[in-house]
């Protein structure tokens, strides 16, 4: 299967909010979205961890 799952997390709180897919093959490097952060109140970039 090419997609894989990956959770995001919060760069100021380190909360992990999300999870998204992402094509393995196509994209090598961690995906970073801005999102809303429930604990903090506000949108912040969330990065993909391991």
């Amino acid at each position: 299967m090419p997609r894989e799952l990956a959770i995001l997390a919060c760069t100021e709180c380190k909360r992990r909010n999300y999870t998204t897919t992402r094509n393995k093959k196509t994209s090598s490097n961690r995906v970073e979205l801005k999102k809303y952060c429930p604990h903090e109140r506000k949108r912040t970039l969330h990065r993909e961890v391991k």
